[in-house]
């Protein structure tokens, strides 16, 4: 028996000396040193006590070590929880205690305020800083390169990634090697990857974008990545003439917008700019196109599916929607009883194939109530489908607001206001109000150097969406909150606001 996983992406490149990692000081790593590497790690972990089916909680800096660690417990049958380097100490306690990691590791610089949580779980905790001192780091030097690799079949358990949690206690979403290895193929074949490829790598490695999506499938077609620590815009642009490829989040694109060093020439050998994580505004698409020449290409996905839709690398991309469904991939729209709405209605994404994942980690009544006995993950996402096949995510089903015993779709409100002259950008809330049950709220930022006047916009609002649908207050603020990945964060805004109409 094989390693469905570690094989695919790894073994593959045993032997190559061919560039891996080109590192942000202009250093490089060729596969045969990086699967050195993860040999030396996956004897450590095996030091350190993991055996199959532990699990190893990281919480690291971006770097080629800790995605090492990443391949090594591939390697080793481990399962791995990355976790946002912006968790405190306190989420950090949570997460290692729900998975039962035996093993946390951290930066050194995290090493005093996390002692007291791997105690407290029961962890050992080791530290490995990005340029792979630390105590893990001495552990893994001290080892041998050859590590014999454990057999781990499709349905093995290979990571639990956890939810932000924004409606409740996180949830491990458990993906095993088959739904991994499935979607980096398909994403693969889809996106045309090939080992001539340069892809451009800037987001962080905890997340299912920049570690199964960008970095598995660089692996899969076996081709370079520019492996940046995060994004800058200084460093981007300087990369972006050695790339044929670049996968990012929308403010990735919206500041390299504000650069006037983007032109078409600096990008004149990319082939490909994929977004994702957080909804493309039409807009930034037109602009991007304008400026560029190039038609940014979305998808869409989920913790819990990595990718499901996608619009075409070879046809047309249409600004506003994610694209097609994904093959293999089978996607509708239901109402809350999961029947399936009339073409172009809004009602809640489903989704099944061999990307879903198997479950919530020790949930098993969460995981029955959005994971339907066919296969059927319920997203909680609203969308429709239009007459050519192409998905248009609307919102959150959580973030659909009962106002007056109306449905107001957030997105419909956000994409007025949006065109409305001086909004840069906009953010739609419910929060309670005593006569409509709930009201809607608007929160607009300016565009540069304009002053928005909210009486104006809510005129404006006037001719081009029905009353009910309007905002009872529209507050202007210097920016939207938003996660790491770029996502807004309605929940802190509604818990900002929620006091609006109380007395």
């Amino acid at each position: 028996m094989t390693n469905h996983l570690y094989d695919a992406l790894f073994g593959r490149h045993a032997g190559s000396d061919a560039t891996f990692l080109i590192l942000a000081d202009g250093q490089t790593l060729s596969y045969r040193d990086f699967l050195a590497m993860i040999g030396r790690h996956a004897q450590a972990l095996r030091a350190a006590g993991l055996r199959p089916g532990d699990r190893v909680a990281l919480q690291l800096e971006k770097s080629p070590q800790m995605l090492a660690v990443i391949a090594a417990a591939i390697r080793a049958g481990v399962v791995f929880l990355p976790l946002n380097t912006a968790y405190t100490p306190s989420e950090v306690a949570y997460f290692v205690g729900d998975s039962g990691a035996r093993l946390l590791l951290a930066d050194a610089a995290r090493a005093e305020t996390l002692a007291p949580v791997a105690a407290d779980c029961g962890a050992a905790l080791l530290t490995l800083d990005a340029d792979g001192g630390g105590s893990f780091g001495a552990l893994a030097r001290g080892q041998a390169e050859d590590f014999p690799t454990e057999p781990c079949g499709p349905g093995t358990l290979a990571a639990l990634l956890y939810t932000s949690g924004t409606t409740g206690r996180s949830k491990g979403a458990m993906l095993s090697h088959g739904n991994l290895l499935s979607n980096a193929e398909v994403l693969v074949d889809h996106w045309r990857f090939t080992g001539a490829d340069v892809l451009l790598h800037a987001l962080p490695i905890f997340h299912t974008h920049g570690l199964f999506v960008a970095t598995n499938v660089a692996l899969l077609a076996g081709c370079p990545m520019i492996f940046l620590p995060k994004f800058d815009a200084d460093a981007v642009i300087r990369a972006l003439p050695r790339a044929t490829a670049m996968m990012g989040v929308p403010t990735f694109y919206t500041r390299l917008l504000d650069d006037p060093r983007l032109t078409r020439d600096l990008v004149a050998g990319i082939r490909l700019f994929i977004s994702g994580s957080a909804p493309l505004l039409a807009d930034t698409h037109r602009e991007w196109e304008g400026r560029t020449g190039h038609r940014i290409l979305e998808r869409y996905g989920m913790t819990e599916t990595n990718m499901n839709t996608s619009n075409p690398c070879e046809g047309e991309r249409r600004p506003g929607t994610v694209g097609l469904p994904l093959p293999g991939v089978e996607l509708k729209v239901c109402d809350s009883e999961g029947r399936e709405v009339p073409q172009g209605q809004i009602g809640v994404i489903e989704v099944r194939g061999p990307n879903v994942f198997q479950g919530y980690w020790q949930m098993p009544e969460k995981t029955k109530e959005e994971l339907r006995a066919d296969g059927f993950f319920i997203t909680g996402d609203l969308g429709r489908i239009d007459a050519d096949g192409y998905v248009t995510i609307v919102g959150r089903a959580k973030d659909l607001i009962f106002s007056g015993g109306f449905n107001v779709y957030p997105k419909e409100v956000e994409m007025a206001l949006d065109a409305c002259p001086g909004v840069l950008e906009s953010a739609v809330i419910g929060v309670p109000h005593p006569d409509f049950g709930e009201a809607v709220v608007a929160v607009v930022v300016a565009a540069k150097g304009v002053t928005l006047d909210p009486e104006a916009l809510g005129k404006h609002l006037a001719q081009e969406i029905a009353a009910f649908k309007r905002p009872k207050h529209i507050a202007v603020v210097p920016d939207l909150p938003r996660n790491t990945m770029g996502k807004v964060q309605k929940n802190l805004l509604r818990e900002r606001f929620r006091g609006l109409f109380q007395a």
